[in-house]
């Protein structure tokens, strides 16, 4: 009960606004769903549209907020480290749980990287942006210039481990094609490094920006929806219900526990926490399709803990708030 003493007032939502922050974040992700079940949108639409979000919008706005924020104010090394700690104790902790319950190596691989692997950019940012604005936003950010890749990397040796598959080439440029290839990560590090430096953004520049970012946040909440599928909830859902509650379920609460030890406290407890409260990435599909391992558990553990993230973070919001009294 004591953690969430540490969260001042002023930097928590008050209990009334809960639902203001939280449900017009999922009724937009509805309004995708509801697109794609209408016919008004099609497949190919929605492929476009994944890529439109992924190459060019949320990477426009990533850089933007971030080059524009001070770096020295924004970025708080023991809440990088704390995060980077809970997500790396929760992969082993799911990977030894899958091991010791005996799953098959493309389940255990795709059970471990459900329970850790979250969508930081499309829900956490617009959460977060929702609950604390422009300050939030930035210094959430700031921190998935470094959770992006290290997630990355992780993602890769959740998959991999399990099936000791040594025709696969894991050497260093594998691994750095992992992060040169990942635009969300390029964007937060180029940010990171023109607001570390101070420099200093051409007027044009930051108008046209200022344009195209403000697409980006609802694109990315409609391609969610839009990519809904309830046929991927089938087969053995006890992995995916169990995978998906280490993700939006333990790894906030341990994400909490380590960040008061570190003695972070207010906003950027808040932060951590709902950026650990993600639901499982979308990507986690795609790696999951493209390492031989089970591809349709990963689509029902993504289904899971989105659709259950409107109650785990309602629940959230209102435990940083009332325990904060």
């Amino acid at each position: 009960m004591e953690i969430f003493k540490c969260i001042g007032e002023k930097s928590t939502p008050m209990n009334s606004e809960i639902l203001l922050i939280v449900l017009p974040v999922f009724l937009v992700i509805g309004l995708g769903f509801g697109l794609k079940r209408t016919a008004l949108v099609h497949a190919g639409f929605i492929y476009d549209l994944n890529r439109l979000v992924y190459y060019i919008a949320l990477p426009a706005l990533l850089f933007y907020k971030i080059a524009g924020a001070d770096f020295y104010a924004s970025f708080n090394a023991r809440l990088l480290g704390g995060m980077i700690l809970g997500i790396t104790v929760m992969f082993v902790f799911s990977y030894g749980f899958g091991s010791l319950r005996g799953y098959a190596p493309a389940v255990q691989g795709a059970f471990c990287q459900g329970a850790f692997r979250g969508n930081l950019a499309y829900i956490g940012l617009a959460i977060i942006y929702n609950a604390y604005g422009e300050e939030g936003f930035t210094r959430a950010g700031i921190l998935l210039g470094f959770l992006v890749p290290y997630m990355n990397v992780l993602s890769v040796v959740a998959l991999l481990l399990p099936q000791r598959r040594e025709s696969l080439n894991m050497g260093g440029f594998f691994w750095l094609q992992q992060v040169a290839t990942n635009p969300l990560i390029v964007a937060s590090f180029v940010g990171i490094l023109w607001s570390y430096f101070g420099l200093p953004m051409p007027r044009i520049v930051d108008r046209a920006l200022n344009i195209i970012t403000g697409m980006s946040l609802p694109l990315a909440l409609i391609a969610i929806g839009a990519s809904f599928s309830f046929q991927r909830l089938r087969g053995n859902l006890t992995p995916a219900a169990l995978s998906a509650a280490m993700k939006i379920v333990l790894l906030p609460v341990l994400t909490a526990l380590v960040l008061h030890a570190f003695g972070v406290h207010g906003q950027e407890l808040a932060i951590g926490v709902l950026l650990a409260a993600t639901p499982t990435a979308t990507a986690a599909y795609i790696m999951a399709q493209q390492l031989k391992c089970d591809a349709e558990l990963s689509g029902a553990i993504i289904m899971l803990s989105t659709l259950c993230s409107v109650i785990t973070y309602s629940l959230a919001l209102y435990l940083l708030q009332t325990l904060a009294l």
